[in-house]
């Protein structure tokens, strides 16, 4: 147990729901006769589902702050409505619609950051209006009728890389370079790590525990590139999945190395203390708020684009996924707590649980009630740690 601890470079609680998702895929692995792990099935898990994580990034920040936003869903429906509408009525070009589309989040989220910041009306309540207003609009406008989107879009919601260059490597370059490119940032991160524990701490993290970590990432990474990239003639990694990425990291820097990313903390941690120590509490709050809505807007143009039609009913409970995402990923009910990479990791989770549940045949009620005790005990677990003094998986 002390060399898995070294060689993981934490404590093993941290690492609960990465043991549950690899236990999760490896279950439904075998009981669905190797159905879940393919080319196909991981291609379409994460194209399926890129808009719920895209949400649950914007959600975690909403959350750490101590609020929560329950319009996201019909803002993303609403957005997306809109933007086909636009298309089609107005004749636009589709990279306007899609600017349409962004501009209509950015507002929905000044307006929800508006009532919290400014008049003191808690997210809850001021959410819970939103999702009324965005959710009447989107049926208003489409009088209950799909419209058809930009066909430009399919290529964001349900694209895959490139091919090019040469065919001895047996997979799709461009998702061999994608791997080669997070095998190299990794190795390049745990040295850089490994350099400044030394000095920040005096203590020197064993060697032989860095290149273990390093060798098994690698291969799960070499592993994971290898699967996406090595399916049927014209499909590759997906270019929803690429859009997550660069959202993951550009957000996991916002919160991890920029001051309004901590001053999200310090606000979820003691708003009290915050505004004392200078931080200017109503901007943190209408900020966060209005960046959730700009990315229930992106989410809504990825799934739009994916299902080539705006819905009267897409977005709905779409917000549920999302907050349950944040909550198993180890973040705290009352705020201050959780990180972006735990997020991502709850919401594979999620992912992972439809998918293999789909798999087996089980149907949508059923699926909801294991959904639900999957949510109630890993938030339990949280809690369970926290009474006893433990860090839990969300932890910064």
């Amino acid at each position: 147990m002390k060399y898995i601890k070294q060689v993981l470079g934490g404590d093993l609680r941290q690492y609960t729901m990465v043991l549950a998702l690899a236990a999760l895929i490896i279950v439904f692995n075998v009981i669905s006769g190797g159905r879940m792990l393919t080319s196909s099935n991981f291609q379409n898990l994460l194209s399926g589902n890129a808009y719920v994580l895209v949400l649950a990034l914007g959600m975690l920040m909403v959350i750490v702050i101590g609020q929560i936003d329950l319009s996201v869903g019909s803002v993303a429906g609403f957005a997306g409505m809109v933007m086909a509408i636009a298309y089609r009525d107005l004749n636009l070009p589709w990279w306007l619609t899609v600017l349409i589309a962004l501009a209509i989040g950015v507002a929905a989220g000044a307006w929800d950051g508006f009532f919290l910041a400014q008049l003191g009306i808690p997210g809850f309540i001021t959410t819970l209006g939103g999702m009324m207003i965005f959710r009447g609009g989107v049926i208003w406008i489409s009088k209950s009728i799909s419209v058809a989107a930009p066909q430009e879009l399919k290529w964001f919601g349900a694209g895959y890389l490139p091919e090019w260059g040469p065919t001895f490597t047996g997979m799709n370059n461009s998702t061999l370079v994608l791997g080669i490119i997070g095998i190299a940032a990794f190795i390049i991160a745990q040295v850089r790590k490994y350099k400044r524990s030394a000095v920040a701490t005096g203590v020197q993290e064993p060697i032989w525990a860095v290149a273990v970590r390093i060798c098994l990432v690698t291969v799960l990474i070499a592993y994971f590139t290898w699967l996406f990239g090595s399916g049927r003639e014209g499909t590759s990694f997906p270019v929803p999945g690429l859009i997550l990425l660069i959202l993951i990291i550009i957000y996991h820097t916002i919160t991890q190395r920029t001051r309004f990313g901590r001053h999200i903390y310090a606000v979820g941690g003691n708003k009290s203390a915050a505004a004392l120590s200078g931080v200017n509490v109503k901007k943190t709050y209408f900020l966060t708020m209005m960046n959730m809505s700009f990315l229930a807007a992106v989410a809504g143009i990825l799934f739009v684009g994916r299902s080539t039609a705006a819905g009267p009913a897409d977005g709905t409970s779409w917000e549920m996924d999302a907050i349950a995402s944040v909550f198993i990923g180890g973040a705290a009910v009352s705020g201050g707590v959780g990180t972006i990479l735990a997020t991502m990791v709850g919401g594979l989770v999620m992912a992972v649980l439809n998918n293999g549940l789909m798999l087996m045949g089980v149907g949508a009620d059923k699926t909801q009630v294991i959904k639900g005790f999957v949510l109630l005990a890993a938030v339990a677990f949280d809690v369970y740690n926290k009474r006893n003094g433990r860090s839990s998986s969300g932890n910064k």
